[in-house]
Parts: structure tokens; C-alpha cells; sequence
């Protein structure tokens, strides 16, 4: 039975998830700046334990149509991870991998082209396995993620297939959001949800 209550963190206990959260999305940002080959600055994530009936208002409108990339968690930690970003953010970025101008971006165009779903994947992939290289670094953990799976729909949708699999663990998710440099505009968001377990082992790795 896990020893921790994420609904009674002490301080401690959760300064260091949020700072977690700060150095996984610090080290999923420079990545990202690789990828595109441009300076991309990040703003201070925003770490919040939310229960899952929070997460999709947390990020917007509940319809708000989002891409979102899910990954299966295993090793010395169970759960999943999943980034989301608004569609306007992720043409953002496919424009910026493909080269492309960014004339198709605010009109909130989901209709990507086989190309762009496999660089969508590609960008999810890379970002989301520099998250978790930097967090088994930093706990000395073995995570193995699952291969990528992409969708693309309204924000309450696309969680709703986790909401109901990992309520059944735990009431809450560690929802990190980052922005991005001010003239992209590119928004994205990490959410985290390991099992109970595992944040014993996340927590006792560091000492507490």
C-alpha cells in the first residue's frame, strides 16, 4: 500500500515533484530547440496536482480541439505520461520541423497530412523521452515508454480514456505546463500520472 497521500503533500514532498516538473520540461524544451534548430526560451512551468476532472479545464475550454501524444509507462515506474499541445501550437511546430511558413496557423486547422502526423509523432516522441531521460537521471529509475500513440480531438476526450483507467490508482496527475518563447506563442502541456507506487519510489529515490 503506497505510503503517500496526494491529497496531504507536505511542502517538501511537493517542491521537489514541482521541480521535477521544472527540470523534465527544461530538458524536453532544449530537445525540442535541437529539433527545430532554433533558440527556443522557456517560461517557468506552471506544476499543479489536479484531480483528472480538472485537467481538461485547467488547459482551456473543455472542447478546445488539442493534439495529444500518450505514452505507457513501466519499469521501476507504472503509469503514463502524455503531452498535449493546442492545434495552433502543434502546426506551430510541424511548420518549424518542415519549413514551412506559418500562414495556416490560427485558423485551428486539424487537418494534417500524413507527413506531418509522422513528424507530430517525432516531436512527441522526442519530447516526451527527453522528459523522462531527464527524471530517471535525476531518481536513478529505469522508465520504458511505450511507442507513442497520437490524437488528435477535444481536450476532454482525448483524456478521458486515461481519466478512467488511472482514476482507478489515484485521484490525482501532476500537470505541468510550459510556454515558450513570446513569439512562437507555442503552449504545451505534461501530464503525469504515475502509480501510487511509484511516486514512493519517485520520492524515497531522493532522499524523502
Amino acid at each position: 500500500m503506497s505510503k503517500i497521500d496526494l491529497g496531504n503533500l507536505n511542502t517538501l514532498q511537493y517542491d521537489v515533484l514541482k521541480e521535477l516538473g521544472n527540470i523534465g520540461a527544461g530538458n524536453a524544451t532544449t530537445a525540442l530547440s535541437k529539433l527545430i534548430n532554433a533558440k527556443i526560451d522557456m517560461r517557468v512551468p506552471k506544476v499543479n496536482l489536479l484531480g483528472f476532472s480538472e485537467l481538461a479545464s485547467a488547459m482551456g475550454k473543455e472542447e478546445d480541439i488539442m493534439v495529444g501524444i500518450l505514452l505507457l509507462l513501466e519499469g521501476d515506474i507504472d503509469g503514463m505520461m502524455m503531452f498535449l499541445l493546442e492545434v495552433d501550437s502543434a502546426r506551430a511546430l510541424v511548420n518549424s520541423l518542415m519549413g514551412k511558413p506559418n500562414d495556416n496557423v490560427g485558423n485551428n486547422d486539424i487537418n494534417f497530412d500524413e507527413m506531418e502526423y509522422s513528424a507530430l509523432r517525432e516531436i512527441g516522441n522526442i519530447i516526451t523521452g527527453s522528459y523522462l531521460s531527464a527524471l530517471s537521471d535525476l531518481t536513478r529509475l529505469t522508465i520504458v515508454s511505450s511507442v507513442p500513440s497520437l490524437q488528435i480531438d477535444m481536450a476532454e476526450a482525448i483524456l478521458s480514456i486515461p481519466a478512467i483507467e488511472f482514476s482507478k490508482i489515484g485521484d490525482k496527475v501532476l500537470l505541468i505546463q510550459t510556454q515558450f518563447d513570446d513569439d512562437s506563442k507555442i503552449s504545451g502541456y505534461f501530464v503525469l500520472v504515475p502509480e501510487l507506487d511509484s511516486y514512493d519510489k519517485i520520492l524515497s529515490s531522493l532522499g524523502l
